[in-house]
């Protein structure tokens, strides 16, 4: 039994290197529990000892090695160890003093878990007796002390509760004495304590009880018969109580193990000796060895195994045929000899044993299998060595109980995919004996690879022209990996092509990867472009590469060659040459385009049709010259068609009809040669550029100007304006070039527009009724219009009069913001007022200090408001003297002596703020 426990008992630690790790767990069950009692939660427990389990997968982890799998089993899902039916421990390991069954599991990291579940005894067996009855025959000879062995009880209990005692009742002639045999059972020998006489009593009756430490124990019991005969006066005797022999295991039948000899001085039958076993040697014993009733030689009837049993203990017997014999007994111990006669057995623990899958990616150190070999065998003939042979990336560990096989370098699927290994064992014994078992491992495969390109740059030629939707080449590119790790897919890698999607151009499929065109490519436009191209495979996470594809886009002569020079009209150029012109005298040159390029785009010069006999033209270059000269009777035009042509297979051309006309009035210049169009040009931009300069100059002078004018003083508003205007303590000095009087336009004589606008320095401004635009700094938000009619009305206190005269129209007068009252006409003397605009004019202008007050400019001073009002009244007295040189000269014939008067008295004095004209 110790034999059959020894390859389930592993070690109690061993440390795992890298990705293995080993986890003890006991449990213990009593026997006789229904099927489907759960003993623990393996799963829990093994999590809680560090063992790694994926929550992901639907077992956690898998049993490798099962003690009784018909007994206890692990549920895969929920990992609880329940029992599978009731457990009989006496049946399962009988008088073993422990009972213990062995599973091991296996996570998918290739961690190891060994549960030892011990089956606990219980009491409930009693003991039993081989027979209901034991009769003895004592010879009323026996002296006290005499043994006589009894058969012994048995219970299928172990250790404390099996049998542990016997008692005799009534005990007043013979006692009881308890004896151990080597395996631990107990038997009585009835001991004879007084001197027996068959005269006085013949027949004896006990009752024999066997007990066992339960508690309360349990018990069996059997009748003593004892017949007391007369006397026998020789018993035989063995030479020793113990005998101990051995014999090889796989012994031949037959063979001797001991002769036994016990001697009787008596005669005649009283001395003749018969030899047996007695009643406690079992029924395998028995199969094993017999005894010769006559000769007591003890010998071999069965197959001997050391495995099965080394010791064999047999109780003999040997009686006289005489009457009232005594029997005497020997036990003889029987030790089998063990023999190199089991060679090494080899249990791969994995899920399957023919086959075991390891990841390619699994790192040096990694369990693939855990591998215990065992020999039944002891000694040297059971101490096992094993290897792992031939030339693989694996190694075998050596533990004391198993063997684990270890990945020892680099795994790669693509290149070996499986493994067949041997494992190879070997005894010590003498012969040795070895055995070999073999095994595939197969290579798990990971996403471990890229696709890769057949090559990594490709490269098509394709014309131009091409219809969308045709097919250009295809890309290919190989993944050594299995399923979705090694299917490939492609894609085009976003780019711009031209400032436009590469998408717009190509496409690809994605599976095969056929790349087609979208569009009708334009050598002209685009000559070639390139993209890159992505592949990918499908694993998780997925692995790609690219590859670089060029297009080249052939040229095709698709484009008409296009005349440029001369230039064309209606597909008709003029030119003109000297009458006199002499031979060789360049005409023109004709210039064609073509946009193909090489043959496609060569263009050669022809004159098809027309005066060709007075003209040549040079193929290449397209120079049209004369070949002889001209008359004065030659006519005055020549007509040549002209022909520019490609030289593409399929040539394409354009033609031209060139008028040559001769002019008398133009000199040949042959010395000249061809003009030179690009100096022409050249001189046409640079004279553009120096005229644009000069007019943005002079705009420049010209808005300065005109942005100094608006800011000019005007005379027509400056009194109104003054009068409402808030003082300051500071005043400007005003030069008479800030005094403007704004004259009526002589067109305009029905209206004209008076804007107010606060932002200006003056609060009133003039301007045509006409005009969109503001004057300068005034926001038309601010602006107030006041229309001034002709027909002798009033608006806001402004009049607006018209002189009746023949001259030309008059500008107006504004004097204090009134003009001169219509109701009465006045004449002007123009002698006087000359002089007096002479007399303005010609002074020089001062201040109430006498301050010369200069022309221009503007001087800060602290002057009062009534030397400003002396200075505007001098200023607007020389503008409207200005006016009246022109215009008073012929009203003066019409002005009355009294409006003359009036003038000199009103107008000395305060020009603006007197009501004149």
């Amino acid at each position: 039994m110790e034999s059959l426990l020894l390859p389930v008992l592993l070690l109690l630690a061993v440390l795992w290197t890298q990705a293995a790790a080993l986890i003890n767990l006991k449990y213990s069950v009593e026997e006789e529990q229904r099927a489907g009692t759960v003993i623990a939660n393996v799963a829990k427990d093994a999590r809680d000892a560090g063992f790694a389990l994926d929550p992901r997968q639907a077992s956690a982890f898998r049993v490798v090695s099962n003690s009784a799998p018909h007994l206890v089993d692990i549920n895969p899902s929920s990992g609880l160890l329940v029992t599978k039916q009731k457990i009989d421990r006496d049946l399962l390991c009988r008088q073993s003093p422990k009972c213990i069954i062995s599973l091991e599991v296996m996570s998918s990291s290739m961690e190891i878990c060994v549960i030892k579940v011990e089956i606990k005894d219980l009491n409930d067996n009693a003991p039993s007796f081989p027979a209901a009855q034991i009769e003895l025959e004592i010879s009323e000879a026996a002296s006290p002390g005499t043994r006589i062995p009894l058969d012994s009880a048995y219970d299928p209990d172990s250790g404390s509760f099996g049998v542990q005692t016997y008692e005799l009742t009534p005990n007043e002639m013979f006692g009881l004495e308890i004896k151990t045999r080597g395996d631990g059972s107990r038997f009585a020998e009835l001991v004879v304590e007084k001197s027996l006489d068959r005269e006085t009593q013949s027949h004896y009756s006990f009752r024999i009880t066997a007990l066992d430490g339960g508690d309360p124990p349990r018990l069996g019991t059997v009748g003593l018969n004892i017949k007391v005969t007369d006397s026998n006066d020789n018993n035989p005797v063995f030479g020793e109580s113990t005998y101990t022999v051995s014999v090889p295991e796989n012994s031949p039948p037959n063979t001797p193990v001991i002769r036994l000899n016990a001697s009787d001085p008596d005669e005649g039958t009283n001395g003749q000796v018969v030899y047996s076993f007695y009643g406690y040697v079992n029924d395998r014993t028995r199969e094993l060895f017999q005894i010769d009733p006559h000769s007591g030689l003890v010998t071999v009837t069965g197959a001997l195994d050391y495995e099965e049993g080394h010791v064999y203990e047999l109780d003999v017997q040997a009686k006289d045929l005489g009457p009232n014999s005594i029997p005497a007994h020997c036990k003889v111990t029987v030790s089998v000899l063990d023999t190199n006669d089991n060679p090494p057995v080899i249990n791969l623990l994995s899920v399957n044993s023919e086959l075991v899958e390891v990841s390619e990616s699994a790192p040096p150190g990694y369990v693939i299998a855990l591998v215990r070999v065992s020999d039944r065998d002891s000694g040297l003939n059971g101490r096992v060595q094993c290897r792992l042979l031939g030339n693989v990336p694996f190694r075998l560990q050596e533990y004391e109980s198993f063997s684990t096989i270890l990945v020892d370098g680099r795994l790669d699927r693509e290149q070996h995919d499986q493994y067949n290994l041997t494992i190879q064992a070997r005894d010590g014994g003498v012969p040795m004996l070895q055995s070999a078992k073999s095994f595939t491992v197969l290579i798990t495969d990971e996403n471990d690879n890229h696709p890769h390109f057949s090559k990594p740059y490709y490269q098509v030629i394709v014309q131009e022209n091409n219809t969308p939707g045709a097919y250009l080449l295809s890309v290919s590119a190989r993944d050594p990996d299995l399923g979705l790790n090694g299917s490939v897919s492609y894609q085009i890698v976003p780019s711009q092509v031209r400032d436009m999607p590469v998408f717009t151009y190509v496409s690809i499929n994605p599976n095969s990867g056929d790349i087609y065109a979208l569009r009708s490519f334009n050598h002209e436009q685009t000559k070639a472009f390139e993209f890159k191209v992505l592949a990918k495979d499908g694993g998780l996470p997925s692995l790609q590469s690219n590859a670089t594809v060029r297009v080249i886009i052939l040229d095709v002569n698709d484009n008409t060659p296009v005349i440029t020079a001369p230039p064309l009209i209606n597909g008709t150029a003029e030119v003109y040459i000297p009458r006199n012109s002499g031979i060789g005298y360049l005409v023109t040159v004709v210039k064609a385009d073509d946009y193909d390029e090489g043959e496609n785009g060569r263009v050669t010069y022809d004159m098809t049709e027309g005066d060709r006999g007075f003209f040549e033209i040079d193929q290449i270059n397209g120079e049209v010259r004369t070949t002889r000269t001209f008359g004065d009777s030659s006519k005055s035009s020549y007509e040549l068609i002209v022909v520019a042509h490609d030289h593409g297979k399929t040539s394409l051309s354009a033609s031209a009809l060139v008028l040559i006309y001769l002019s008398p009035a133009l000199d040949a210049q042959e010395s000249m040669g061809s003009v030179n169009l690009s100096l022409i040009f050249i001189i046409a931009l640079g004279s553009i550029a120096g005229i644009l300069f000069v007019t943005m100059i002079f705009v420049a002078i010209k808005c300065k100007r005109d942005n100094k004018e608006i800011r000019t003083y005007n005379c027509r508003i400056a009194e109104y304006s003054y009068g409402h205007q808030k003082k300051s303590s500071k005043k400007k000095k005003i030069s008479k070039n800030d005094i403007r009087l704004v004259p009526r336009d002589v067109e305009e004589t029905d209206k004209m527009n008076v804007v107010s606008c606060s932002s200006l320095t003056s609060s009133l401004n003039y301007f045509d009724y006409h005009q969109q635009t503001l004057p300068l700094g005034c926001r038309r938000s601010e602006s107030t219009f006041m229309n001034v009619e002709n027909q002798n009305t009033r608006a806001n206190h402004i009049y607006h009069h018209s002189f009746n005269s023949q001259g030309p129209q008059q500008p107006d007068l504004i004097i204090n913001g009134v003009p001169l009252p219509e109701t009465e006409n006045y004449s002007f003397d123009s002698n006087y007022v000359n002089s007096r605009a002479h007399l303005i004019k010609s002074s020089t202008f001062k201040d109430l200090e006498g301050n010369s007050l200069k022309d221009s400019g503007h001087e800060e001073s602290d002057q009062t408001d009534s030397e400003h009002d002396v200075q505007r009244s001098l200023y607007c007295d020389t503008a409207v003297n200005d006016v009246l040189n022109t215009s008073v000269t012929s009203m003066g014939s019409q002005m009355p002596d009294h409006g003359k008067d009036w003038f000199d008295v009103n107008c000395n004095n305060r020009l603006q703020r007197t009501e004149c004209l």
